[in-house]
Formats: C-alpha cells, sequence, structure tokens
C-alpha cells in the first residue's frame, strides 16, 4: 500500500474515534487529525496540574493560631464571590461526567471549578471534559473528603452544587470553633476531626501523621472534648458497653442463637468474672441482658483489633484499631457508636509510646505476641475531638466537609 494510502486509512481511524463522528465526517482530512490532536490533548502539559493538587495536603496542622488569619482572608474571598453572584449549578447527566465525556453540561462544569479555584489551566474545547476538567475534579474532591477519582458522580456533584452563601456560612462558623481551640494547644497532640473523619498527631506545631478514621453514626455521634492519653492497651479484651448490648446484641441473639460463640464474646457478672455464664440462661425477649457484662477475648474478631487508646471522659469513648480495615476506604465513614478507629493505627501508637523508649519494632513485635499488655504514658497527650468542618490549610487550600450532625445552622450538604 502507497504512503497516501496508508495515511488516508490512518485518517479514517482516527476519525472513527472522534467523540462525534457525524461531524467529524464533515471536516478535511488534516481538520480531523488537528481535532483528534486537540482532544488527545498531546501538547498539553498534565503535569503542570500536579502541583495544584498535591497542595491540597499540608504538613501543617488543622489547628493553629496562623490557621484563623488564613481563615479570615477566605472568608472575605468567599464574601466577594458571594457578592458577585457566586458559582452555577452544574446540571445533572444522564452519565457521570469522566475523562473524554462531550457534554453542555461540561462547560457549566469548567465556570464552577474555575470560579473557586479548582481549574487551573482552561484548554481544549469547552464542552470536553479533558485532563485539566478531571484534574479540577480531583482537587475539588480531595478539598471537600470525597474520593479523588477524577469523576463527578452523585456526591461530587452534591457538593459542587452547595450554595456559595452556605460556604460561606460555614467558613465563619468554623472560624470561632478555631479560634476557640488554636490559643489552647499542647506543644504535642491529638486531634480528631469528627466530621473530616480525620485524625492529626502533632509535635510542635507540625504533622508527624495523619490518620483517616471511622467516627461515630448520627444517631450516635462522637461527642466533643478534652482529655489527656495516658494509657494503651495491646491486644485488648472488648466490654460491650451497655447502650450497644440493648441497640445491637439483643436483636442479633434474637435472630441467630450463635452469634456470641461465633463472636468470641463471654458473658459474666459485672464484677465477677469466676463463672461464666450460657447465653440460655438469659431471656433475650427482655432487657435482662443488660444487667449481664459481655466480653469479647482478644484475636483477629475483636471489635477493638489489636489495640486500644484510652483517655479519661465521661462519655466512654476511646480510639482503637479495626478488623474492619474496608470503612477506611469510604467517603462517609460514620459507622461507629462513638469510638474512633483509627487507620494505620500502630503509627500513632508508636509516636504516643516514643517517651517511653518504643520504637515501631517493639509495637509490632507486642501485638504479634497476642498477649494482653497495659501501657501507662511517661508523657499523657493531649487529645482532642472537634467539630471542624471549614478549615485552610498552609497553603491556602479551603476544605470543607458536610456537616454530618447538623450543628453548622445552616442548610449545608448532610450525610445521605
Amino acid at each position: 500500500m502507497k504512503r497516501p494510502a496508508l495515511l488516508a486509512l490512518a485518517l479514517s481511524a482516527l476519525i472513527a474515534f472522534l467523540p462525534n463522528p457525524a461531524s467529524a465526517q464533515n471536516e478535511s482530512p488534516l481538520e480531523a487529525l488537528r481535532s483528534f490532536k486537540r482532544q488527545a490533548e498531546w501538547t498539553d502539559r498534565f503535569d503542570a496540574t500536579l502541583p495544584e493538587i498535591h497542595a491540597v495536603n499540608s504538613s501543617q496542622p488543622t489547628l493553629s493560631p496562623e490557621a484563623l488569619g488564613r481563615m479570615q482572608i477566605a472568608i472575605e474571598r468567599y464574601r466577594t464571590l458571594a457578592a458577585s453572584g457566586g458559582w452555577p449549578l452544574v446540571p445533572a447527566t444522564q452519565k457521570a461526567m469522566q475523562l473524554g465525556v462531550r457534554d453542555k453540561a461540561v462547560v457549566v462544569l469548567r465556570q464552577r471549578l474555575a470560579a473557586s479555584g479548582d481549574l487551573v489551566q482552561i484548554g481544549g474545547r469547552e464542552d470536553i471534559f479533558d485532563s485539566y476538567v478531571a484534574a479540577g475534579v480531583r482537587r475539588f474532591q480531595l478539598r471537600h473528603g470525597l474520593r479523588g477519582d477524577g469523576i463527578v458522580d452523585q456526591s461530587t456533584l452534591d457538593a459542587l452544587n452547595v450554595p456559595v452563601q452556605v460556604r460561606l456560612r460555614q467558613l465563619e462558623t468554623n472560624l470561632g470553633r478555631i479560634a476557640e481551640r488554636a490559643n489552647d494547644l499542647s506543644d504535642r497532640y491529638v486531634l480528631v476531626n469528627i466530621p473530616a473523619a480525620e485524625i492529626e498527631a502533632v509535635e510542635n506545631g507540625r504533622v508527624r501523621s495523619r490518620h483517616t478514621g471511622v467516627v461515630g453514626k448520627v444517631d450516635r455521634q462522637s461527642p466533643i472534648l478534652v482529655s489527656k492519653v495516658h494509657e494503651i492497651n495491646f491486644n485488648p479484651y472488648w466490654t460491650v458497653p451497655v447502650s450497644i448490648v440493648r441497640r445491637d446484641l439483643i436483636p442479633k441473639m434474637k435472630a441467630n442463637p450463635e452469634y456470641l460463640a461465633q463472636q468470641k464474646i463471654k458473658i459474666y457478672r459485672w464484677g465477677d468474672e469466676t463463672r461464666e455464664y450460657d447465653y440460655r440462661e438469659i431471656d433475650w425477649n427482655t432487657d435482662e441482658a443488660t444487667q449481664y457484662m459481655f466480653r469479647q477475648e482478644p484475636g483477629e474478631l475483636n471489635s477493638l483489633g489489636t489495640v486500644k487508646i484510652n483517655f479519661h471522659n465521661v462519655h466512654q469513648v476511646y480510639l482503637h484499631d479495626t478488623p474492619q480495615k474496608s470503612l477506611f476506604g469510604e467517603d462517609a465513614r460514620f459507622h461507629s457508636s462513638g469510638c474512633v478507629r483509627v487507620q494505620n493505627v500502630r503509627e500513632l501508637i508508636t509516636w504516643l509510646l516514643q517517651p517511653n523508649g518504643w520504637d515501631r519494632g517493639k509495637v509490632d513485635a507486642t501485638i504479634r505476641s497476642g498477649e494482653r499488655v497495659d501501657v501507662k504514658l511517661d508523657r499523657p497527650t493531649q487529645i482532642m475531638f472537634a467539630y471542624i468542618t471549614a478549615w485552610v490549610n498552609a497553603d491556602g487550600v479551603v476544605h470543607f466537609r458536610d456537616d454530618i450532625y447538623a450543628k453548622d445552622g445552616v442548610e449545608t450538604l448532610a450525610l445521605r
């Protein structure tokens, strides 16, 4: 086959892959090639957008005196944005908008992302969801605690369409929350941000480690508190709280009498662990079970996982590991009964026990032994459970989270 024929064949193949073949057939072969190049973005520098995505994360803590100044700047910016009309509503489409899609809604999406500073480079056709739009969507998702996959699904669309006035009110409300905590910080502390379902270990003004968490359900909320971590339990027992016995254990036993045995939970009387009771000695059709102590043995099934972090509080909550690791991969991580599950908890434990002379090797070996070990911290560490739905990191990136417990006093995006 001669060269002109090969070129014609190649151009025909390119035209076949264009998003709109009908219109492409009216183009000359040269125009079709140019159009394909634009859509394939052979001349785009996609890596130019990566620093903007990286800036979403920061080694600086959520709480600090400096954070107040950043919040004030963001508030003024959002006031100006609100006064100019805010951002447009992105219309829903029949299928999720993602890389390569051509739709009129992409034009509005570009405008929305540009208004909030997420679209840092504008190139190509306005109705094409190109790599710059995908990067802008990812940046937006990460700022809002969503999975950064660059696809506009329903959760992302809902967050995009929260009005600027609502976001402004969130910033103003959280300015007061941050101010309340920012000047009361120890040089070494743990922050649990409930709406973000995130834990920070902070030392001398820098985040030593940041952890994904799982916090309380809407009807079993994690409390706001300040305390000090004083003890670590390795390979702990789990004593089932009376509230969970009533809400969960009794219904599960009525549905499946083998549940306790399957979960390695033993029955005792409170204050007397010398005699183990049989489940048949309890009337599960009443609240009689709440008069007994239910204790789960250490091991793979234990609801606390391999370690528990204790601090004094009237709510009887604590931090702990979990056997349900898959929960950390969800956008909405509100599944617990008030306590907080911590991803990569061994890293946090190692940091807490550094003043005791422990390292990661000793932490791993203690967990691997399977033995019950309780360690008092030589240096009790401040811990705070806070409710922060909006903050600004050290790079000036504004973060928002869903008002899951409806504490912001505005019609914000709540947990679905």
